[in-house]
């Protein structure tokens, strides 16, 4: 008896190698089912029929095995930053619409709105949250995509809630206003997030350029951290009401106080921007804070055309089924505005094919 000569793997054949191994050739995803055999292991004549038979026994076990996990369909959302609103409402939506064995969904911290949709239309993620003014610029190559590609593929699964726009000062800090921050220390969020954008677009509403302040840009958890420790004035945050960030900084040290977005100026920003809307965060959502007016963006749950469409079909359908419903509302306050009715307002790009089917079974497109 001898050992069998080693041969180059050929995708999809079984091969021998003399280095102790019995492979099968990598698929396109590079796996490969390696059945490890004794370093003395020998064929002869008699036992060759029976060895075979039981190798491509192992092998066909192991390509069913391989077959049952490339079945199980793995749906990335890109959120936002730890102590925003999109992470913890993301990983609830996760945790509630994975199916498992079948659809494994996951919620990843990023830098917000635009670098979702970068990470979209780039493939690194399956799809990601967005304020609903960024994914309509991006899908109309308008605002900060203006000379840039349109990302045409950008599609919606659902509305969800309204991002109320923060505006945070210490108690007793004398910052009433926007013009107030002029010559200030203001965060605006970083380079990706929705916040940055909004904020700019805020200031010079108010007649507030960049270099009237003393921008810095971080995100809200380190603003807030900042801003406690007397090292910043102000910082901006787009986001649903409560922020977790806010609500720690609001229950801790002195307090804080949220400069109201009103007047003529919102107004005009409003008009100018319809995706915009007159909003109100109310008394107490943050410890001992009075309702304030403010604007607000929708936040929306976009994917990308290529995305597999009974994948997103049942995504969807989980999405609004009653446990999931229970599960949002009773995990986080922005949770009850996650509706079926709401999913389909506010919409300024196309429904993903998945989600449009259950939509139109659930009356609620023609």
């Amino acid at each position: 008896p001898s050992r069998p000569k080693p041969c180059a793997a050929a995708q999809g054949f079984l091969h021998f190698r003399h280095d102790h191994c019995v492979d099968i050739g990598a698929n396109p995803q590079r796996r490969v089912t390696t059945l490890r055999v004794p370093p003395n292991f020998l064929f002869n004549s008699q036992e060759m029929s029976m060895t075979l038979k039981q190798i491509v026994g192992a092998v066909v076990a192991a390509v069913a095995l391989t077959g049952a996990a490339q079945a199980q369909q793995f749906f990335r959302i890109g959120t936002g930053g730890t102590a925003g609103t999109y992470y913890p409402v993301g990983g609830m939506i996760a945790n509630a619409v994975s199916q498992p064995g079948k659809i494994v969904v996951t919620a990843q911290a990023s830098n917000g709105s635009l670098a979702n949709v970068n990470g979209i239309a780039g493939g690194a993620m399956e799809s990601g949250f967005s304020q609903s003014d960024v994914a309509t610029w991006a899908f109309t190559g308008t605002g900060p995509y203006t000379g840039k590609p349109k990302v045409e593929d950008l599609r919606m699964i659902a509305n969800l809630y309204p991002e109320s726009i923060h505006l945070v000062v210490k108690k007793g800090s004398g910052i009433k206003t926007v013009a107030d921050l002029k010559g200030k220390r203001v965060a605006l969020d970083e380079p990706g997030s929705g916040t940055l954008i909004n904020a700019r677009m805020v200031l010079a509403a108010y007649g507030v350029q960049e270099a009237d302040i003393k921008p810095e840009f971080i995100k809200p958890n380190q603003a807030g951290d900042k801003l406690k420790d007397g090292a910043l004035d102000a910082f901006f945050f787009v986001g649903g009401a409560p922020a977790g960030a806010i609500a720690e900084l609001a229950s801790s040290g002195a307090g804080i106080e949220l400069v109201a977005l009103g007047g003529p100026q919102a107004e005009g920003l409003r008009k100018a921007n319809p995706y915009f809307a007159v909003d109100t965060i109310a008394a107490n959502t943050y410890k001992d804070v009075p309702a304030v007016q403010t604007l607000a963006v929708g936040a929306q749950w976009v994917t990308s055309a290529k995305a597999d469409t009974e994948t997103v079909y049942q995504i969807t359908k989980a999405l609004f089924s009653d446990a999931t419903q229970k599960a949002l509302a009773a995990g986080h306050a922005k949770g009850k505005f996650i509706t079926k009715d709401n999913a389909v307002k506010g919409v300024g790009i196309p429904f993903h094919p998945g989600a449009e089917k259950f939509y139109k079974e659930a009356g609620l497109l023609k």
